[in-house]
């Protein structure tokens, strides 16, 4: 699977995910075969950056749209690790 690299604008309305919330998003992922791999947040937490593996990158605007989550830009990047 290929790497992602997801950037979400919020716009300064940063929250933390409930219990619930991060439960359906990991339903999700399995249902479209997608993997969360991190998340890093800009300090201004207007911004946060999600690494995902998956197949493609129409897959991710989906699971984008089903959460109704924003994904500004979709970046696939390469690991030199």
């Amino acid at each position: 699977m290929a790497l992602f690299l997801i950037e979400r604008n919020y716009a300064e309305r940063v929250q933390d995910a409930t219990i619930d919330e991060e439960e359906e998003m990991f339903s999700v992922n399995d249902e479209l075969g997608v993997q969360w791999i991190n998340t890093f947040l800009s300090t201004d937490r207007t911004c946060a950056y999600c690494l995902y593996e998956s197949p493609n990158s129409e897959l991710l605007l989906e699971h984008a749209r089903i959460l109704g989550i924003p994904a500004d830009q979709i970046i696939e990047v390469t690991s030199t690790v």
